[in-house]
């Protein structure tokens, strides 16, 4: 994702430096006239607003507060998270920050690979309102759907973690629906076009199973490890402030037993295989 949103800065005339620890991405950055450079530390000597969209929280707190940081750059003002870290991450990322003057918003992203490809992202940004209206014309380079939800830190995660779990878990109830619907004896086709005209439709009946996985695809473009990363931090953040989420915690366990079985790798949707497997019956056409 973070190629195609920095081809995107690019185009919409934003001078970039870029750093990651992939050379072929770097390679695709230089050849759209980005300034490639070797560590956080040197993109934070050279631009004043950093932008990271990072697989895992701790990598971001590397990257941003590492010995090798952001955090130690010298022209860096303003440090957005584009990742999916949590809330408890985001705020601990700022503080750290700030004890060096430079203002943090969290940012994270819906809308995956095909979104920041297109440039139709929905980002859920929060932070200083300054910050981000210093940054909308980036932001909007490679978002449809901007937005500022809230003036502290770890609010747009928050709401990100929020968007997640209603994903994860929706997908695991309407493929336990459906394989019942087709183990009775219905068409999953059938199954799918009714749903998708009535009451039970979602982004999961008409995107996931009625596009995706009917067409036993599986390429949805999100990892699962990385959508049972976000479960779990959806799962830990809302117990820690008394708002446990009791159906969406076993819900989490789909994943967690995917995982385990070692396709943490594959695309999130083959959590829909695992489903099957054990109703032993099939979603396709």
């Amino acid at each position: 994702m973070g190629a195609h949103i920095a081809r995107h800065l690019s185009t919409a005339g934003f001078n970039l430096h870029v750093f990651d620890r992939n050379a072929e991405v770097l390679e695709r950055c230089a050849a759209f006239g980005a300034m490639v450079h070797s560590s956080p530390l040197e993109v934070a000597n050279a631009a004043e607003a950093v932008f990271v969209c990072l697989p895992t929280p701790d990598i971001v707190k590397d990257v941003a507060l590492g010995d090798n940081g952001l955090v130690h750059g010298t022209r860096i003002k303003i440090f957005v998270d584009l990742s999916t870290t949590g809330p408890g991450m985001a705020v601990e990322v700022a503080d750290g920050l700030s004890k060096r003057q430079i203002t943090a918003l969290d940012g994270p992203l819906a809308g995956g690979v095909a979104g920041a490809e297109a440039g139709s992202l929905s980002v859920m940004v929060s932070g200083a309102r300054w910050a981000f209206e210093a940054l909308e014309p980036a932001l909007r380079s490679f978002g449809r759907n901007v937005v500022h939800v809230g003036h502290d830190v770890g609010q747009g995660q928050a709401l990100k973690l929020i968007n997640n779990m209603i994903v994860g878990a929706n997908l695991i109830v309407a493929t336990e629906a459906v394989l019942y619907g087709v183990r009775f004896g219905l068409s999953a086709d059938v199954i799918l076009d009714m749903i998708n005209a009535s009451t039970g439709r979602s982004f999961v009946t008409e995107e996931i199973l009625g596009k995706n996985v009917i067409d036993r695809q599986f390429s949805f473009g999100f990892r699962l490890e990385l959508m049972r990363k976000d479960l779990r931090l959806c799962v830990n953040e809302a117990d820690a402030i008394g708002a446990p989420m009791m159906v969406s915690a076993l819900a989490k366990q789909f994943y967690e037993r995917a995982y385990a079985h070692g396709r943490g790798h594959e695309d999130m949707t083959v959590v829909v295989k695992e489903l099957e497997e054990a109703v032993g019956v099939k979603i396709e056409k």
